[in-house]
């Protein structure tokens, strides 16, 4: 089996073959913890773990690394008021590191709740200064970077000089992006509009600085995962995923940082998560189409008539492949969890059928393992791997009728297999038996979100979620050591 990805770089299908052999280096771009994950993130996320899992199931040895933005993410280079951290601390009138722990926190139990797997490594931002100030000295001494009143800015038209092609892995040609952009105000200290930030003096109101060669400020967006991913997978590495509205310009400054930096590309195969819409439409929080992942889960929104269970918004995100636009809406979360139901209903089935040695299967379990690796290796293709999986299924009910036969020896494999396959490789869980788990944990998060409207005041919200629980027979318990709750 032949392992193809289907590289951003060269719009093309390539055949994976990693620096080391058998080993993997991935680096998957992060959250910028300053809000609630939204569910377009969760999908991000929800791609790279199941190509986190499938590269694991193939045999690989992978370092997987996935940073957290935690400074530093300008909407503007021009501004450092756009810095989205002073934004959220103004708004919630709390420290930066405060907004940090409180977004962090609630990123992991969102990925925690649709089962993604842990990063091997998760860096921070803030925890890479140095590492970001090394760069960017590097980048001034080499010539491609200068100080400009205390900042530090790339010259993208420099490694453009050099021969090097800034826009390569979005397919943008630098002469337009010139000739098409304002000198827009505030950017009068860059020698061109498109040059992007290493390093932002910090104004006099700015919390987050530390201290430089060019004096207080701190990182610009892109500079953090050269040095992130440099440090802990060396100066070129196999795979840099991430959502598609990375590719610019995130990713591609990042080659460019990479690139004149080290004289060499800084990834072999860049991989984009394709984005979600809802009812067919972009989610946006200006247009109300837009829910958060755990209002999905609890129901307590006005788009899905039910809660769907995690493991089936997870089934849901991977019946469509990484690379193209999800779409979710009430209907396609009722087929998903009527879908679900089947699969886990068959595998049960299965620990019950009785082999035959006697009789000869119509059923090859051989072609039907090939189809589904075929699938897996093929740019990770989720939704026909889902497709031949459904085959098995189909099969386990004919097994179940007496319409079909199994032998001893294929009986153990198909087990096997379609654990594998549905378990490890797709992450799903079986919520019969995890039922009492993640009631815990969907409760756990619901008190805190209470306790959080509580303590900002927001009573309505709160005796909301009190009042929707007891009516499903969940009564909630306000005491000395915190909220319990209690089944009625």
């Amino acid at each position: 089996m032949q392992l193809k990805i289907y590289n951003s770089l060269t719009s093309e299908k390539e055949i994976f073959k990693p620096i080391l052999e058998g080993n993997v280096g991935m680096y998957v771009c992060g959250p910028t913890v300053y809000s609630n994950v939204h569910l377009g993130n969760v999908r991000t996320f929800l791609s790279f773990d199941f190509i986190y899992r499938s590269l694991m199931h193939l045999g690989y040895k992978v370092r997987y690394v996935r940073n957290i933005t935690d400074a530093g993410h300008l909407t503007d280079d021009g501004d450092v008021n756009n810095d989205r951290f002073v934004k959220q601390t103004r708004l919630e009138k709390l420290e930066p590191m405060e907004i940090v722990q409180k977004y962090t926190v609630d990123f992991h139990k969102v990925l925690d709740l649709f089962n993604l797997l842990p990063p091997n490594i998760e860096p921070t931002a803030t925890g890479h200064i140095v590492e970001q100030i090394e760069l960017t000295q590097k980048l001034i001494e080499r010539g491609f970077a200068y100080e400009s009143n205390g900042s530090v800015y790339f010259d993208v038209l420099e490694y453009n000089r050099r021969g090097l092609n800034y826009g390569e892995l979005s397919k943008r040609n630098i002469e337009e992006l010139f000739a098409n952009t304002r000198d827009l105000d505030g950017q009068g200290e860059k020698k061109n509009p498109q040059d992007f930030a290493l390093w932002k003096k910090a104004s006099p109101a700015h919390i987050m600085r530390w201290n430089s060669p060019w004096g207080e400020g701190f990182p610009g967006w892109h500079l953090e995962c050269t040095a992130m991913s440099t440090k802990y997978l060396g100066e070129t590495f196999d795979i840099h995923g991430g959502g598609m509205d990375l590719k610019f310009p995130h990713h591609e400054c990042e080659i460019a940082q990479g690139k004149a930096c080290n004289d060499a590309a800084p990834v072999n195969y860049w991989m984009h998560a394709n984005m979600l819409t809802m009812n067919s439409q972009r989610m946006s929080k200006s247009t109300g189409n837009y829910i958060l992942p755990m209002q999905l889960v609890t129901g307590e929104n006005d788009f899905f008539e039910k809660p769907f269970h995690p493991s089936i918004v997870r089934f849901c995100f991977l019946q469509a492949h990484y690379r193209s636009v999800l779409d979710i809406s009430n209907d396609a979360m009722l087929a998903s969890e009527k879908g679900f139901i089947r699969l886990m209903e068959a595998i049960k089935v299965l620990h019950n059928i009785t082999p035959n040695d006697e009789k000869e299967s119509a059923f090859s379990l051989e072609e039907w393992k090939n189809k589904a690796y075929d699938a897996l290796t093929d740019d990770f293709n989720s939704p026909v791997l889902i497709a031949h999986l459904f085959e098995a299924v189909k099969y386990i009910f004919a097994l179940n009728d007496n319409k079909e036969t199994i032998s001893t020896k294929d009986l153990e494999e198909l087990k096997s297999t379609l654990n594998a396959f549905v378990f490890d490789v797709l992450g799903l869980q079986n919520i019969e038996e995890n039922n009492n788990e993640k009631l815990d944990q969907t409760l756990k998060v619901l008190i805190e979100l209470r306790n959080q409207a509580r303590k900002s005041k927001n009573f309505e919200l709160s005796d909301q979620i009190r009042d929707k629980l007891l009516a499903e027979g969940i009564e909630l318990k306000d005491g000395r050591d915190g909220t319990s709750y209690v089944l009625n």
